[in-house]
């Protein structure tokens, strides 16, 4: 059998359902959208209690909800039972459903046009339909012929809709407000940002996007949405946090301490959106929630060698772009986490994609060196030149890191030597280091347009 012959039986068939409890047309929907596909929903509405015990339905909640997350408030209303029906009205569903009961089959003959109709037993569905006609036994196939099939009525426990059933005691006659709210999967959102940098300048315009998805099963019409940048803990589920699956690279430089005048939610940030909007069921919907505009920032270099050891061939350093989120030079702004993606105008003036980097959770008045790729031009090579057993517990290693650069102009690199642990100490060195944490120790070689730079640096360390 067709898809398209079940179906218009099924939508025929659809309307004959009814509602235990009506509700006014008018009511408001809230929406709370975590990162970490979980949202809450609170549906506010008018409800006609009849007084005693009485059965309430809410068609249209989420095909996900967690049915144990469920509140009904109502003055003078208690929950006595709820009943969370997903098994959706599909034509496959009404014919399942139709098994050990009998439907009428209505074929249409193509040359004339004639119906006929018969009596048929539903024997099964397992990979098609048996039918029992008379005393002939049917499969009823799918050949694009005229048919269609009539049912009597639709099961009482399929659905057009996920559906809610709260049995509740009202302990007086009336209309009166109630709020259903409840937690669901199937809801999402993510920052996207889009920064231009202007290289004559050294300046970037950045535009942050909300990314709203819903795959829960239903849709929220006119729902006044607002997102939660933050990751709260759910029992039984590990950390939800985004300290799993950080970048490679770190690419928050310094922590920022300002405050902006975003609402907070406890240790969370909000983002409300402007105006209700409806998010439509399977639907990816985009609002803007950034949009700053000639923000300094500073495009380098950066090269880390995770260990004292050889690379027989030059590497290529990271390209890098630095920037703060204060008020202040800066974003002016807390940025959920989220995909940075870099453009840059060529010389006709378009903008050009560069690349894309993750950034985490990021407080306001933080720098940020955030990486587009591998640099085409500027090489690093890291090389052992000698390594002396000075005791039975120290050791001495000279260092040589060869910079080159193929580009017209001088440039700087953060060279970076990772791995340092325990008490390693530099002897010497050809020049000045920082040392950005106990692990690691920093230079900044400047290396001439079309050039190379040498930097040697002797290690001694316990292994």
């Amino acid at each position: 059998m067709s898809i398209r012959t079940i179906l218009a039986a099924s939508c025929a068939l659809a309307a004959l359902q009814s509602a235990p409890a009506a509700f006014a047309q008018d009511k408001a929907l809230a929406i709370t959208i975590y990162a970490d596909d979980l949202a809450l929903v609170q549906d506010k509405r008018p409800v006609e209690v009849t007084g005693g015990r009485q059965r309430i339905e809410f068609a249209g909640v989420s095909a996900q909800i967690r049915p144990e997350t469920v509140s009904l408030s109502a003055n003078g209303v208690t929950i006595v039972e709820q009943n969370f029906d997903f098994d959706l009205l599909t034509p496959a569903k009404l014919m399942e459903k139709a098994v050990g009961t009998v439907v009428t089959i209505v074929r249409v003959n193509p040359a004339t046009g004639q119906e006929t109709r018969e009596q048929a037993e539903v024997l099964a569905t397992n990979n098609g339909v048996v039918l029992k006609i008379g005393e002939r036994i049917e499969v009823l196939r799918d050949d694009g012929l005229p048919v269609r099939v009539i049912f009597e009525k639709v099961p009482e426990n399929l659905r057009s809709r996920p559906t809610l059933s709260v049995t509740v005691d009202g302990d007086r006659r009336g209309s009166r407000p109630a709020t259903l709210s409840y937690l669901t999967s199937g809801l999402g959102w993510r920052a996207d940002y889009v920064a231009l940098f202007d290289d004559a300048s050294s300046k970037i315009d950045v535009q942050g996007w909300v990314t709203l998805t819903n795959s829960s099963g239903t849709t929220y019409d006119n729902a006044d949405t607002t997102l939660v940048a933050g990751s709260p803990l759910r029992a039984g589920g590990g950390y939800q946090g985004s300290q799993y699956g950080r970048p490679q690279r770190p690419q928050l430089v310094t922590a920022g301490t300002e405050t902006g005048d975003r609402e907070r939610l406890g240790d969370f940030y909000l983002y409300p959106l402007a105006e209700r909007t409806t998010i439509a069921n399977m639907q990816t919907k985009q609002v803007s929630f950034l949009d700053v505009h000639g923000v300094p920032a500073k495009h380098g270099y950066e090269f880390r060698n995770y260990w004292m050891g050889t690379h027989e061939e030059p590497q290529s350093a990271k390209t890098v772009y630095r920037f703060a989120t204060g008020s202040a030079d800066g974003l002016g702004d807390q940025l959920p986490a989220g995909v940075l993606r870099f453009y840059m105008r060529d010389k006709q003036g378009d903008p050009q994609f560069i690349g894309e980097s993750t950034i985490d959770h990021t407080p306001m008045g933080s720098t940020l060196s955030v990486s587009t790729g591998d640099a085409f031009d500027v090489k690093v090579k890291p090389v052992v030149e000698k390594r002396e057993r000075l005791s039975s517990r120290r050791w001495r290693t000279t260092m040589t890191y060869t910079l080159s650069n193929a580009s017209p102009r001088a440039v700087t690199v953060a060279l970076q030597q990772d791995g340092l642990w325990g008490d390693t100490r530099i002897q010497s060195e050809t020049m000045r280091s920082t040392r950005p944490n106990a692990d690691m120790a920093e230079w900044q070689v400047n290396v001439p347009a079309n050039g190379t730079s040498e930097l040697t640096v002797v290690f001694d360390s316990s292994y």
